[in-house]
């Protein structure tokens, strides 16, 4: 369903129920105080105000009107910090941030502060730990040794998840290592587990020397950051396989191929480039940021074409506004307002690039659609610069002009060092009507979602529904069948053109999703933030031709993603399997977790605990598949200690018959603390929530619960798994990534997690 705005634009549900959570004004109850065109004009009228500063106050309200037109037409949207605070209190802009790390307590903890005040603006951040001395190296001040890098990511891991950005946005990170720092390999595995530095996005920084290495099968350099000497050699496709297993396991590491970076930077007189932001599409300088914004491609097609006379008109106001977001916004702390406005850097990209395709009848995974996807980010391109040296003109170059890659070139200004980027717009792509995600392709093509009444509202691509009336087999029940894998390509009723033109994410190769990447990566300023989705059969080989692709097409990193491999799967395509009952599966595929039906008879026992609301006895039963429920008894019924820990026991209980990890719940509960902590046992107990989580951890003690990491186990089938590979697989397969907001299943694309129904996003 749509309704229609004030400007008679239409906007659909899903759109406007995210703009009414995420980004309009609230007032104290939380209630939204703005509408959309309320939001549109009051972000273009705060970007506007900057034209002032260049002595254009006679032009603000023009540039007003202009920016507003272009955003409530979906032609263009800036990032979500932009929308969410311009014109208001906060007004922090950016989303992107690299902050530096140099090898001192003093350095790391100042960072770690500062990491704090981005994550609380609304701002994601990325940092290079290669300047940190490796494990068991010297600390001269006190005689000690060093911990290392992972040590201290950990460190930062856990700051991140106790902030909550801006009310709205949680903290993201990126955490780059260099190849040739001595603990690569422990940086290299430090996600294995699923249960450490959740809260970042890691990648290798890889240099040409490790490339030549790898390519000719000999050893590599170790070199000790504090030291500069060679500490060790490690076999470089040792080193290859073991980045390639890592991320078939669980998508991480990431690959930078860093020299290149630095070589393609428009900057490279300013610094070195060590960091990217957390999605990879914005590798920046000690301490700078940048404020990206998207053209909806969706929006330019004419007379079976692209209309590029109006899209070099909103390429050239959507310069304009990005470059005015610089001088507006509010930033964190002075390094970072100091050293962007002398880069000035920008990131105008696309999205709706697939719809495009569909409305040109253009299969994705073809040469026609790699070939219009390079021609149209390199009209994006030309346009930007052309428009960043109209802007030069007039307000002036960019501080650090001289000496740049620009004036090699033989230009004689530039507003911006970087123009062009692909970023992620998982959500300013819903509230473009859900239009197409940066480039990646459609993930689904129908799906279902559960409502609270229990209903299934089933959700159809656009462009396919169109097509699949116009074709005369549109009918309910087909499109049922579709949700439950998302893709069309099993179905014959389907003709087979439109298979063709119609395919998802994982009906396309590796080599495809590449070749686009690299494509776009053409004329990226910066870089493209791209998932290159492989299905759960790929192999470790798989993933070493697709980091070899990428080097070798010239992209300046890459990520990959095996369908399924991660703690947090990925599943927003399908539904119930016919030979389930209602309420028995652990997993509901169509967007929420549904739990296990709590059977008759149960078993366990009750534990007696003392805490500072009084002795609490908590029963721990299970049932035939395992942990099963608890109840918890404190107190005089009907009083607070009572009801709170009722609760406590009722949402445990939920989470295990719906097959949550215990060990998730002990971590959410442990270490919550209250006002009167009490000895138990020689064991100090916090509060109820930790005397719960403590008794949860004796039962795995007393049922040697098994690390499916570490130990042998049986699966339902009763088949032995060894220590490993297996059940790793097991394990990863058998995870939901459930959005922490709304209980809907979200999805990876663009190395992000979002949640397409209420806008909750992973990354920043």
């Amino acid at each position: 369903m749509a309704v229609l705005t004030d400007f008679g634009v239409k906007i659909i549900d899903n759109a406007l129920e995210v703009l009414r959570k995420r980004y309009l004004k609230k007032d104290e109850e939380g209630n939204p105080v703005e509408t959309p065109d309320e939001m549109f004009w009051r972000v273009a009228e705060n970007i506007a105000q900057a034209d002032a500063i260049y002595g254009k106050e006679s032009e603000v309200y023009q540039s007003t009107e202009r920016f507003y037109e272009m955003m409530r037409k979906f032609e263009f949207l800036p990032n979500s910090p932009t929308l969410m605070n311009a014109g208001r209190d906060l007004q922090q802009l950016s989303a992107c941030f690299v902050l530096f790390l140099e090898d001192s307590m003093e350095s790391i903890f100042e960072t770690l502060k500062y990491a704090a005040l981005i994550h609380k603006s609304g701002g994601g951040t990325g940092f290079s730990f290669s300047r940190l001395r490796p494990k068991n190296d010297r600390v001269g001040s006190t005689h000690g040794v060093s911990s290392g890098p992972v040590s201290f990511m950990t460190v930062f891991d856990q700051a991140t998840e106790a902030i909550k950005q801006g009310g709205t946005r949680r903290g993201a990170n990126m955490g780059n290592l260099r190849v040739d720092h001595p603990d690569v390999l422990d940086f290299i595995t430090c996600k294995a587990s699923g249960e450490k530095i959740t809260n970042f996005n890691i990648s290798v920084t890889v240099t040409d020397k490790f490339m030549e290495a790898l390519q000719n099968g000999g050893k590599y350099d170790l070199i000790n950051p504090r030291t500069k000497k060679v500490e060790n050699h490690l076999d470089a496709r040792e080193v290859w396989n073991l980045m390639a297993e890592n991320a078939w396991l669980n998508g991480d590491p990431g690959v930078v191929f860093i020299d290149r970076v630095n070589q393609l930077h428009p900057a490279s007189n300013v610094g070195e480039i060590e960091a990217t932001n957390p999605c990879g599409e914005q590798p920046l300088l000690p301490y700078e940021s940048c404020n990206l914004g998207s053209i909806n491609l969706n929006r330019f097609v004419k007379n079976g074409g692209v209309d590029y006379d109006h899209l070099s008109e909103t390429i050239e106001l959507a310069t304009h506004f990005l470059d005015n977001i610089i001088d507006m916004n509010r930033y964190p702390i002075y390094q970072i307002e100091e050293i962007t406005k002398k880069n000035r850097k920008i990131g105008l990209g696309v999205m709706g690039f697939t719809d495009l395709l569909a409305l040109l009848q253009i299969p994705y995974n073809s040469d026609k659609a790699v070939q219009l996807g390079e021609e149209i980010m390199k009209f994006v391109w030309e346009g930007a610069v052309e428009a960043s040296q109209k802007l030069a003109e007039e307000r002036g170059s960019y501080p650090n002009f001289q000496g740049s890659q620009w004036e090699k070139r033989g230009l004689k200004r530039m507003r911006n060092a970087c123009v062009t980027t692909i970023a992620p717009t998982g959500t300013i792509a819903m509230i473009a009507n859900n239009c197409s995600s940066g480039i990646e392709p459609f993930f689904a093509l129908c799906y279902e979602k559960h409502v609270m009444d229990g209903a299934h509202l089933l959700y159809v691509n656009e462009y396919f529904e169109e097509e699949s009336k116009r074709r005369e087999f549109y009918s309910e029940d087909l499109l049922r069948k579709i949700a439950q894998t998302g893709s069309i390509q099993e179905f014959q009723e389907i003709p087979k053109d439109v298979r063709r033109l119609f395919v998802t994410s994982g009906d396309i190769s590796v080599e495809w999703h590449v070749r686009m990447q690299a494509a776009f990566q053409k004329y990226s300023d910066s870089a493209v933030s791209k998932t290159i989705n492989l299905p759960n059969s790929a192999t470790v080989e798989d993933v070493k031709k697709a980091f070899m692709l990428a080097y070798e097409l010239g992209c300046k990193g890459i990520t990959v993603y095996r369908d399924g491999s991660r703690q947090f799967q990925v599943l927003t395509k399908g539904g119930p399997k016919e030979s389930e009952e209602p309420g028995e599966s652990l997993e509901s595929k169509e967007g929420s977790r549904v739990p296990r039906t709590r059977p008759q008879c149960t078993q366990g026992f009750t534990e007696k605990v003392k805490t500072g609301d009084g002795t609490m006895y908590i029963t721990i039963n299970e049932d035939e598949r395992g942990l099963c429920e608890i109840f918890t008894t404190i107190g005089k019924a009907g009083g607070t200690a009572a009801a709170q820990t009722e609760a406590i026991s009722r949402l445990v209980s939920l989470a295990l018959r719906s097959g949550i990890d215990i060990r998730s719940l002990i971590k959410q509960l442990k270490g919550i603390s209250g006002p009167t902590p009490v000895w138990d046992d020689g064991d100090l107990i916090l509060s109820v929530p930790d005397a719960i989580a403590k008794a949860l951890e004796r039962y795995l003690e007393r049922r040697k619960v098994p690390d499916l990491f570490h130990e042998t186990v049986l699966t339902e089938e009763g088949s032995k798994l060894n220590g490993g590979e297996e059940e790793r697989k097991l394990l990863w397969q058998n995870r939901g990534n459930i959005c922490p907001d709304c209980g809907s299943i979200m999805f990876l694309q663009e190395d992000c997690f979002t949640c397409h129904h209420c806008g909750f996003s992973r990354c920043s």
